[in-house]
């Protein structure tokens, strides 16, 4: 579905909480079918951004180091 979003698992450096941020917005918009915000979108997308960019970092955190770094 998102085939843009950037793999974050096993990077040299880690990633950074602005390419989880990114990575997040990116899901965000797409699932909405938004290309852009809105005052009235604005609210409900920094709402799920901020809760898709907690759990990717809490998954980051928790997930065992890979084998083979990404691509």
């Amino acid at each position: 579905m998102c085939r843009n979003i950037t793999v974050l698992r096993g990077l040299e450096p880690p990633a950074t909480e602005q390419e989880i941020y990114a990575a997040a917005l990116q899901y965000v918009r797409k699932v909405g079918g938004l290309s852009g915000l809105s005052s009235t979108t604005k609210p409900a997308v920094d709402k799920a951004v901020a809760a898709i960019a907690a759990a990717t970092t809490t998954l980051l955190a928790e997930l065992p180091e890979r084998r083979v770094p990404p691509a």
